[in-house]
């Protein structure tokens, strides 16, 4: 029998210190020199659905409500779902495994055919700003919340998942898959004057662990 690998939209340009096999994905779980931050890790192993529906406030997936309006975030745990418009959410699984999808036709696994990276650390806002006008820091909103526009001039979807006055904090940024190499150049130079550094799934599982408690 042939095993199949999935594979990532993104390379960041240098081996991983370290790797883990998950659902054929092969996962980066440590960087050499990952530095003090800010950081960006690629989360594309992440299952992640969309949901269509007239009726989606009746709905309740994995038993957590969709948001009432759009930008709206309900985050609990490993799961975080993201109401989009009056019709459509996405719903992001943060851990590893993810659970069943469920048997309605309102979903869509979307994982493979788009970008997911998380972005964070100090100063991550003020690298965000030299590639987007969102505000990612809006003061009205509390996080998280979920921002759609340009990002790099690519259509995206991100919600900033924690904000602090000085400028650190991170988002979860999305978009379609092909975007990916011309994405990540931009980041990278973006953030080169800030010390943007690739990290894995283990910093990213400590942030959400921090996030969390």
């Amino acid at each position: 029998m042939v095993a199949l690998n999935r594979q990532s939209p993104v390379q960041f340009g240098i081996p991983p210190l370290s790797t883990e096999l998950h659902d054929n994905w092969t996962v980066a779980m440590e960087y050499e020199n990952e530095g003090d931050g800010p950081w960006v890790v690629d989360l594309a192993h992440k299952v992640r659905w969309d949901l269509q529906d007239h009726r989606i406030d009746d709905l309740k997936p994995c038993d957590l409500l969709v948001p009432g309006t759009p930008g709206g975030c309900t985050f609990s745990g490993e799961m975080l779902i993201n109401r989009q418009n009056g019709t459509q959410a996405s719903i992001f699984h943060l851990g590893d495994p993810a659970p069943d999808m469920p048997d309605f036709p309102g979903f869509t696994d979307v994982t493979e055919s788009t970008l997911f990276l998380a972005l964070f650390g100090p100063k991550l806002f003020f690298m965000a700003e030299k590639l987007s006008n969102l505000d990612f820091m809006d003061p009205e909103k509390e996080a998280p919340f979920l921002l759609q526009g340009p990002f790099c001039q690519v259509p995206c979807q991100i919600v900033t998942l924690e904000k602090s006055r000085e400028n650190s904090g991170g988002v979860l940024l999305t978009c379609s898959r092909g975007y990916g190499d011309s994405m990540v150049h931009g980041i990278f130079k973006a953030g080169e004057e800030f010390g943007l550094r690739p990290a894995g799934e283990n910093r990213f599982r400590s942030w959400l662990r921090d996030l969390n408690e």
